[in-house]
């Protein structure tokens, strides 16, 4: 299949009450696309970074009450999993799509990283365009966008990431579902893969 976009169907599915129905029609209508964009982006991705990447569909298998509220695929270059590694993700919240470069919490070297991160303040402002978007929590949907963030508030992300123990940090894009669901697929994969290309330097400092 030619990948068809996002639809506000997709989006509507975060909505639906009880986690056997959720599940059902996320199963149903969204992941299909990211196994697409999974299977789609692995070779761009390990092209890129230099490291073979697997993409990982989220399954929430451990859930028993509370349905998901967001979903993604993820790409790390290990085929058994992704949390504890530098990873990419694509996925969706109701409010919007997002493309994601993550270090959570399970990471090991995440003091080093954010050490890093310091030293490399200057080359990241430059870099990663002012409307991209940074978080410091990968199951909350609100995000800080680069262009309204001081170099104090940027290092003090970074700081954050070597000194507490359940400290994540993710750069990357958000785009609204009113202008996702206007996309087409083509559109789509060429937004995606244009903010892979502005994310690879954060992966390659990792």
């Amino acid at each position: 299949m030619n990948f068809p976009g996002f639809t506000e169907e997709d989006f509507n599915v975060f909505k639906i009450d009880g986690l056997d129905a959720r599940m059902d029609q996320l199963i149903k209508h969204i992941r299909p696309k990211l196994d697409y964009l999974g299977n789609y982006f692995a070779p761009t991705l390990s092209a890129l970074t230099g490291d073979e990447m697997f993409p990982h569909v989220a399954k929430h298998a451990r859930r028993t009450i509370n349905p998901p509220n967001d979903t993604w695929v993820a790409f790390a270059n290990n085929k058994r999993g992704y949390k504890m590694l530098p990873h990419f993700q694509i996925g969706l919240w109701e409010t919007h799509l997002f493309v994601w470069f993550a270090l959570i919490y399970e990471a090991p070297n995440k003091i080093e990283y954010g050490k890093t991160l310091e030293k490399n303040i200057k080359n990241i402002r430059k870099s990663i365009p002012p409307h991209f978007v940074w978080s410091a929590d990968h199951t909350k949907p609100e995000a800080m966008i680069m262009g309204d963030l001081s170099d104090e508030e940027l290092l003090a992300l970074f700081h954050r990431l070597q000194t507490v123990k359940k400290a994540e940090i993710l750069c990357g894009l958000h785009i609204p579902r009113n202008e996702a669901i206007t996309m087409d697929g083509e559109e789509i994969i060429s937004r995606l893969n244009d903010t892979f290309q502005y994310l690879i330097p954060l992966y390659k400092m990792s």
